[in-house]
Parts: structure tokens; sequence; C-alpha cells
């Protein structure tokens, strides 16, 4: 790798982690509902919305009624996302007189916004209408974002309560998540972005002569070129900083409209681990003890760090094949080096690599390269980090709550080697956390691992009864490539990733059912039993530290921590990814 490589990565490390304090210690205030600064401009909005909602600043609720006020609302989102779809011919501002969706991709779409997923089977300028991309898609992008960010608020006050009943007011968390960290910081952002040339408007779309004639797949001529518009900002910035990862058009962060200069890349990279990264912090400042805030982020930052090096190295070294062909992959002045295939030139090999580690560490799913054309290893890279279970940093609070889910699992592990009840910040972990904490690690596992089986096990996944006269309308690359594209397309949307190979024809009944179900189980059956632990933790004493504590903050607990994580992760799906990249990287070998 180069030097410029290793500068832009240390650069980018530097920025996200200087920033996780000052953010985390206001997001901290912010649940706790002291000023921040913003209260007068947001304070009469905030109350109008409590009396609206039914509900008070100061009346909590115990963790099933926090619960069900989070499927209810969330459940509401999807209905509110899936009706919008089907009637958008009918809706305004669609100048495009884009017709209706269909129902499996109108579902999976709903589902996969209202989970935070964001997983994309439709091209966004061929299919969406301005007034869906707005109050369809670009709502759920706040909400659902606030709605993880609400779980772990409530989550964390578990740990910190003693011997209560309640764990906060999920109507409250959800509008201060949304008023006071969200709209702000994507109005900042939104504004940046537009200063590099991402498109705000709503304009139809232009048709512009081209400067040179070219020909089409058939050999006909084609002398214009249509250019999508829209308000793509206002959706860029919360698609990234909630770690949705939706994007405004087709390709995403890779299309200039969206993502126009090395500026704005470098900008969505941070937005994307922005939260993630600061609600670490947050949870330290929470619990009373900031050190506990610094040794998750420790370990989210140890494994992650690694990976992105690795992920560089493997696509700046390009492939064999390309070697015995006499190219020169040796980065320079005057070429990228490496492979570029599937790569934008604007950004290169190590922005893209960087944004594919990055994307998936979070819980965020936008990309600004082609996934599906990276090495087998590369490609690898991002897929391990969605199976590792979304907790290195990953989704804006889910991500925090899982890692938390794997901390209570290690802090159980230890206290089976010295044979006492385990402790975590002071609370005792027993079976009952235990059990709801196995059902969070557990569930993407057997998710992701079940419908990949079934897809390549059967027509349906493979897309023979859906056009038997050419055969494979679904995996086009069987072999261990196609295996590996539904391997990672049920990782990401198994995980509320929402990234994808883009090598696999997705948008069709099977995958757009399936896909929607995993996302909906992936969300909402670990944020509740995270919020049981929560109820549980809240009505447990403080018990004082002993000999035997072990201590939550210090390097060995990190270093049990990243263990436990990628235990879990290896021996669940190193035999699937032998199957895929790593036997694919073994036949590029020959």
């Amino acid at each position: 790798m180069t030097a410029n490589g290793w500068l832009q990565i240390t650069l980018y490390l530097v920025v996200l982690l200087a920033l996780a304090k000052p953010l985390g210690w206001y997001m901290a205030r912010v649940y706790a509902g002291q000023s921040v600064g913003l209260n007068t401009l947001f304070a009469p909005l905030e109350r109008l919305l409590y009396r609206l909602l039914g509900t008070r600043e100061d009346e909590e609720q115990s963790w099933k009624q926090y619960a069900v006020a989070m499927l209810l609302f969330n459940a509401l989102g999807m209905l509110v996302v899936y009706g919008l779809q089907r009637l958008q011919a009918a809706l305004p501002l669609n100048p495009q007189a884009l017709g209706a969706v269909t129902p499996d991709s109108a579902f999976n779409t709903a589902a996969s916004f209202a989970s935070n997923t964001n997983w994309q089977g439709y091209g966004g300028e061929v299919t969406m209408s301005y007034l869906s991309q707005m109050l369809g898609l670009n709502v759920q992008n706040f909400v659902s974002a606030a709605s993880g960010m609400a779980t772990v608020a409530a989550l964390i006050r578990g740990l910190s309560r003693r011997s209560a009943q309640t764990i906060g007011n999920f109507w409250v968390d959800l509008t201060r998540s949304t008023l006071y960290i969200l709209l702000p910081l994507a109005l900042i952002l939104a504004l940046l972005q537009v200063s590099q040339g991402v498109v705000q408007n709503f304009n139809a779309y232009t048709t512009v002569p081209l400067l040179q004639a070219t020909a089409d797949g058939d050999g006909n001529p084609v002398r214009e070129q249509v250019l999508p518009m829209g308000p793509a900002a206002s959706q860029v910035a919360i698609k990234q900083l909630g770690t949705n990862g939706g994007g405004f058009f087709n390709v995403n962060a890779a299309h200039p409209f969206e993502n126009p200069t090395p500026l704005s890349n470098f900008l969505e990279l941070l937005a994307i681990l922005l939260i993630p990264a600061a609600l670490c912090y947050t949870f330290g400042k929470m619990v009373g003890d900031t050190r506990q805030g610094w040794a998750i982020l420790a370990a989210m930052t140890i494994i992650f760090v690694p990976l992105l090096v690795f992920g560089v190295i493997q696509e700046q070294g390009g492939t064999p094949q390309l070697a015995r062909l006499g190219v020169d992959l040796t980065a320079s002045d005057m070429q990228a080096g490496g492979t570029m295939e599937g790569k934008e030139t604007r950004f290169g090999v190590v922005n893209s690599a960087m944004w594919a580690t990055v994307t998936t560490a979070a819980s965020n799913g936008s990309v600004n390269s082609m996934h599906d054309s990276f090495t087998p290893l590369g490609g690898m890279v991002p897929m391990f980090l969605m199976k590792l279970g979304e907790v290195i940093y990953g989704g804006v609070g889910s991500g925090l709550y899982g890692m938390l889910a794997f901390a209570i699992v290690a802090v159980f592990i230890a206290g089976l080697m010295v044979g006492r009840t385990p402790e975590y910040l002071g609370k005792k972990i027993e079976s009952f956390e235990m059990k709801m904490a196995s059902l969070v690690i557990l569930i993407p596992c057997a998710l992701v691992l079940g419908f990949t089986a079934l897809a390549v096990a059967t027509p349906w996944g493979k897309g023979t009864l859906y056009d038997p006269s050419i055969g494979y309308t679904s995996i086009y690359n069987p072999g261990a490539h196609g295996f590996s594209e539904v391997l990672y397309a049920f990782g990401s949307m198994g995980n509320n990733n929402g990234s994808a190979f883009a090598g696999l024809g997705a948008n069709n009944p099977f995958y757009n059912t399936t896909g929607g179900i995993a996302m909906l189980i992936a969300r909402y059956w670990l944020a509740v039993p995270m919020l049981a632990i929560a109820g549980s933790l809240a009505a447990k004493k403080t018990v004082p530290a002993g000999p035997g504590t072990l201590p939550t903050h210090t390097p060995l607990f990190v270093t049990m921590l990243i263990g436990v994580v990628l235990i879990v992760g290896v021996l669940t799906f190193i035999p699937a990814l032998a199957l895929g990249p790593i036997v694919e990287h073994l036949m590029m070998m020959r």
C-alpha cells in the first residue's frame, strides 16, 4: 500500500476518534434531559409532539411498554411506506409519472427501511417518485435510526439504575434522538454536500446531448443522456448519519450526483461511523464510568483496523490473472494500480476499499464501488464484518446494544472460569440475561445460513422457476462466486446492513419475500430481547465489586470481548466462507 493510502486511513481514524468524545458527551446530555444549547429552538416543538403522542416527558415505561410502543410505531411506519409505493402513480411530486411498485418489492422496501436495513432491490431513479423518496424512505431514515438509538438509551438506563421498574419513555427518546441529534447533524451535512455538487431540487429529469455519440448494446446510436434530478442531498445526509445507506440513485454513492468529490466522499465516510463511535462514549458517560465506553470503542476499533488494512491491501494488490497478462499493478502518479474494476476513478482503490469496510462495519450498506468486482479476499472483508453481527461500530444504537450482548456473554464466560456469578457494571448476569443475549447473537446466524441454504438448494432461489428458457435468472454466476453473492445478500439482510454484491438478481418474489422476513426478524427479534435485558437489569440491585469481580474497562476484558466476537463469527461462518470467497481465491491462484 502507498504512503498516500496510509495517510488517508490514518487521517480518517484520527478525525473519527477525535469527534467521538464531544458528540458522545452531547448525546449523553440529550438522553439525560439536560440543556444542549438547542432547547430554546426545539423545546416548543418537543412539547407539542408529546401532546400529540399523548405522553409526558416525566412519564416512564416498563420494558414491555417500551417494546410495544417501539414495535407499534415501526409497524405503522412500514405500512405507510408500503402504501406510498403502491399508490405513488396517483400521488403528487412524481414528475416522471412513475408507476406503482410491485407488491413484493414494496413489501421488501418497506421492511428494509423500517428496519434500518435499506436493502434496495430496485433502481431509485426509475422506481421511486420524489414523494415516495421523501415522505416514505427519508422519514424512515430518521425514525428507524432514532428507534435504534432509543433502544440503546433504554438499555444503558437498565445498566445504570437500581431496583427500578422503568427504563425511560420510547416516545421521549425517539423525539429527542430525532430533534436534537439526527436533524441538526443531517442539516449540516446536507448543506456541505450541496456545496460539493450533490443535487437538491424538484425538477423533472433533464435530457442533454452527448458531446460524442455512442451506441447501445444492440448497436443503435445514442446521442442523448437523461440526467436524474431530485431532493438527493437531504436523503444522502441522513442515510449516512443514521447508518441507513439507501441510495437516492441506483448506484448509490458511486453516482456523481450523490457523491461528486473526494471531500464529499470523506464527509460521508466520516458520517457513517460518527454516531456509532460516539455512542460508546455516551454509554460510559451515562453509566458513570467513561472507561467502560472507551473499552467498548477500543474492542471495536482493534477488530476494525486490521480488516480495513487487509481489504485495502487485497484490492491494491490486484489479481494473478492481471499480473500474468503483464498489467502493471503498481500504484503511481499515472495510475491507481491494483484492481480498478467496479471502482470510480475519482475515488480510487483506497477510498473504495475503505468505504466497503466502513459501510459493513457499520450497519450502513451504502456503496461507492461495486463489491461484486472486488477480489475474493477483498470482498470477504465486508462479508465477514457483517457476519460478526454488525457490532463493529454497527448501526446507530443497534451496533452498541449488539456489542453489549457480546459483553454480557464475555463476563459470563469469565464467571465460569472462576466459579462465581458473573457481574457487569455491578449487576449480576443470570440465566435470563444469558438467554436473551444468546438470542441476540444466534438469531442473525440462523437467518443468514438458513436462508442461504434455502436459496442455493431450491429452484426458487436459483431462479430456474422464474424463467426456465434462460436458466439461472437470479444467480447469474453459478459456482463459488454465485454462492458468495447469495451468502452476501442474506448476510446483508439478516444483519440489517443493506449492501449487496450486485451480481445477484434479487428483485423477484423469492428474494423480496424471504429478504423482507429476514430483515424484520433481524431487527425486532434482537431489539426486544435487549429491552428485556434492560428491564431485568434495571430491577436489580447493584453488587459491590469484590476480589473475584472482573474489571470491564481493562485491556484483559477488551481482549476477552474481542475473542468472543471473533470466535462466534469464525465458528459460525468459516465453513460457509470456505465454499465462497476462500475457494474462489484458491481457484484464482491456479
